[in-house]
């Protein structure tokens, strides 16, 4: 099917007080087992791509923007179940632009380094761009904490709720980010949210809130959260680490047939393997948010 619009999407979400999971791919066989969940539990889901990621500099090789936006279009195309597609969390407004030309249906210009003034400004521009070719922006406020490296996480700031309404108001984006106690790419355990905090944006701001972070967010603390206007959840960092496992697992073995290990699709190859992965972490957590059967 054509891929969903934001607005649609949203719109049944609040209404149905659930929400709907961003899992986000990498690769083929992750997009595949994104879909495959989604499929299993009848969701509407947001599937895409990391855009701090893949607009890097410092990359090994230049990644061409067109052809994620082709997979993913694709991809939607043939699902069973509603799906939009999003250019995630992007510093560089060119890329995000870019995004909006290419088929994304949703962006997102994130720059926490940015001053407040400044990033305003861009997002504004960048919503006139997007809204004017049937785009959803995505922005943010405030910044999340990083537990990138193990440890306890650091740095980020809290969403100032009267903030949050000015800046929305004032770029007119249709999804807003928030920091509310989530935490960046927390590799263990979880933590609940600053609830009460939320629920102060909440009443201030009229457009769906969004929570990056899912990976280390409390269950029970997710649940409240959706009926304080959450409704959408990134999951990113678990995803990663249940594909790894499966991928290292799998690579131990003695077989000597490379097409056994790539591309055959039978018992031994890493890309299926790494597709269950994917779809299993996915089934892991998609019931949380309420979403199941929605489609």
């Amino acid at each position: 099917m054509p891929l969903e619009t934001i607005k649609d999407l949203m719109g049944r979400a609040r209404a149905g007080r659930y929400a709907l999971g961003y899992f986000e791919s990498w690769n083929l066989e992750s997009l595949q087992g994104v879909i495959d969940a989604a499929e299993q539990t009848r969701s509407p889901i947001i599937i895409g791509f990391n855009g701090d990621f893949l607009s890097r500099t410092e990359r090994r090789a230049t990644e061409r923007l067109e052809w994620y936006a082709a997979l993913g279009r694709a991809a939607a195309q043939s699902a069973a179940v509603p799906c939009s597609l999003i250019f995630n969390e992007c510093p560089d407004d060119a890329w995000v632009r870019q995004a909006a030309d290419v088929g994304f249906n949703l962006i997102m210009p994130a720059d926490p380094a940015a001053p407040y003034e400044d990033y305003v400004q861009r997002v504004r521009a960048i919503t006139q761009h997007a809204h004017a070719l049937g785009v959803a922006v995505e922005g943010e406020l405030g910044e999340l904490p990083s537990g990138s490296d193990g440890g306890a996480a650091h740095g980020g700031a809290m969403t100032d709720p009267e903030l949050a309404a000015k800046f929305v108001a004032a770029t007119n984006i249709d999804l807003l980010a928030v920091s509310v106690g989530n935490v960046h790419i927390k590799l263990s355990g979880a933590q609940g949210l600053d609830l009460e905090r939320l629920e102060q944006i909440h009443r201030r701001v009229d457009c769906p809130l969004v929570l990056h972070g899912g990976t280390g967010i409390e269950t029970a603390s997710l649940k409240q959260a959706i009926g304080l206007g959450v409704a959408k959840v990134n999951y990113g960092t678990y995803l990663k680490q249940r594909y790894l496992r499966a991928i290292r697992a799998a690579l131990g073995t003695d077989e000597k047939n490379p097409h056994e290990l790539l591309g055959i699709g039978g018992p031994a190859d890493v890309m299926v393997t790494g597709r269950h992965a994917v779809r299993d972490a996915v089934l892991e957590r998609i019931e949380i948010l309420g979403c199941c059967g929605q489609a």
